[in-house]
């Protein structure tokens, strides 16, 4: 229902209207990577928006009252999509960005504000989690002691690279790279790769690229997976770490290509335990 919902907009020539509408189907749609779903009050708010009825800022004003006023139980999560959707619609439709670690740690902040108690700060604690692309494994991520290094390191190395010159072929391999790595540090406790992914729509827009597509409305949770695939290794299963699926996916966002982002081709295969085969 979330993917068709605007599918009225997609054929209106008002720029405002196209671009508000690929800001909010891109802020919905990045809510499936830890499966939330919003509500219909959002949807029903977010139309107001494209056509120019609301502003932003009323917008939010609306979404904060109505779970102010609610006063049957609140579906926790169900507010957690409703109010993230809306901040990223917003911060995904203004022109400012800065290339910095700072920058990624306000985005957080300003993303998840009123929803985790830790927002914009870096975890103090590490981390695992089960992930079904990986059969229940987890991702090695950064430890919680050296995450400002990291982080500091991989933009430095990022802000002085020249993509002067170089073919489409090395720019989206570089860009892959890059990505999963930033990804792998997981410097929040919760919200990583929503946070991860505006901020690198943001700065695909400062290299000159032009994102408003559905390629994260309609394919986050493969954004993730693929994220997940360039950042693990198990050489006792001869599993090793690509990022063949995360350039698949950039190579759709950035060049308009039709690559197949299918979540079950990323999964690793099973082995029976019992004679060590794979099914």
């Amino acid at each position: 229902m979330h993917k068709d919902l605007f599918e009225e907009y997609n054929k209106v020539t008002e720029p405002e209207k196209y671009y508000k509408k690929y800001a909010w189907k891109t802020a919905i749609g990045l809510q499936q990577v830890d499966g939330l779903e919003t509500s219909q009050y959002l949807l029903e708010t977010a139309q107001q928006n494209i056509e120019g009825r609301i502003s932003f800022a009323e917008t939010k004003e609306r979404i904060d009252s109505y779970y102010q006023a609610k006063s049957e139980r609140i579906e926790i999560r169900t507010k957690e999509a409703d109010v993230v959707s809306a901040r990223i619609a917003e911060i995904l439709s203004e022109e400012s960005f800065s290339f910095s670690p700072e920058q990624f740690l306000a985005i957080h902040r300003r993303l998840f504000t009123g929803i985790y108690k830790h927002a914009g700060r870096m975890r103090d604690y590490d981390i695992t989690k089960d992930e079904w692309v990986l059969n229940g494994d987890t991702v090695t991520y950064g430890s919680a002691y050296s995450l400002k290094e990291m982080l500091d390191y991989d933009f430095k190395q990022e802000k002085s690279f020249s993509y002067k010159g170089l073919p489409n072929d090395d720019i989206i391999s570089h860009l892959a790279r890059f990505t999963a790595n930033l990804w792998q540090i997981h410097p929040f406790g919760e919200g990583n790769t929503r946070t991860t992914a505006v901020f690198l729509i943001k700065y695909l827009s400062t290299l000159g690229y032009d994102v408003t597509n559905d390629i994260f409305a309609e394919n986050s949770w493969y954004f993730r997976n693929a994220l997940v695939r360039a950042n693990y290794t198990n050489i006792r299963k001869e599993i090793y770490e690509t990022t063949e699926f995360l350039e698949a996916f950039l190579r759709n966002l950035l060049f308009s290509e039709n690559n197949k982002l299918t979540n079950r081709e990323l999964r690793i295969p099973e082995r029976d335990k019992t004679n060590n085969l794979e099914r």
